[in-house]
């Protein structure tokens, strides 16, 4: 029987701290946002959307196990709810959709490849997925093309850097501290070195 992607207790605490770290930012994002957009205009929320993925990124990069990009992103989501965002449970749909965004990429690698590029295409996956989401939500269809495609490029360049590159750095970040000793993305980063 093959173990290798059952979670480990320290995975999952990893994970909901993550889910609930995330959240917390996640809610500040938000006031980002409604400045940004006050300032700046309605395709404000292309522009700014990555970062609202970036935990599935880093969770995944971190723990490196089917599964986990999902699940993050529906964890900070719950936890975003139980702080009372006012999304409430449409919050759970949009980060279950995302976070599959995300997963699909680290699965087409069969969850071996935690490459930049790959984070930054994870960034792209949830991109992508969260436009066709928001399309029905928001009737995109009624929008002129030329306001569509802007929409959608800034979107998935949102994800591939505030989603992808800096969750990249992130991990990077966290790995030189030490604390992700002994998890997959450090016996990973050990054979690399070798």
């Amino acid at each position: 029987m093959d173990t290798s992607n059952r979670w480990t207790l320290r995975e999952i605490l990893i994970v909901a701290v993550l889910g609930a770290v995330f959240a917390v930012l996640y809610l500040g994002w938000v006031q980002v946002w409604l400045i940004a957009q006050a300032i700046f205009g309605a395709v404000t929320m292309d522009v700014v959307m990555g970062f609202w993925f970036i935990v599935s990124i880093i969770a995944a990069a971190i723990i490196r196990k089917p599964g986990v990009a999902l699940i993050s992103e529906m964890l900070a989501a719950l936890v975003e709810i139980l702080l009372g965002s006012p999304a409430g449970l449409m919050l759970l749909l949009a980060a279950t959709i995302q976070g599959a965004g995300a997963e699909i990429v680290f699965a087409a690698t069969r969850w071996r490849n935690y490459s930049l590029p790959v984070l930054m295409l994870a960034g792209v996956g949830a991109s992508v997925f969260s436009f066709v989401y928001t399309w029905f939500l928001y009737d995109y269809g009624a929008l002129a093309p030329g306001l569509l495609v802007v929409m959608f490029v800034l979107r998935c360049l949102s994800g591939a850097i505030l989603g992808g590159l800096a969750g990249y750095f992130i991990v990077r970040a966290l790995y030189r501290t030490g604390v992700l000793s002994g998890l997959k993305i450090d016996h990973d980063m050990r054979a690399v070195r070798a």
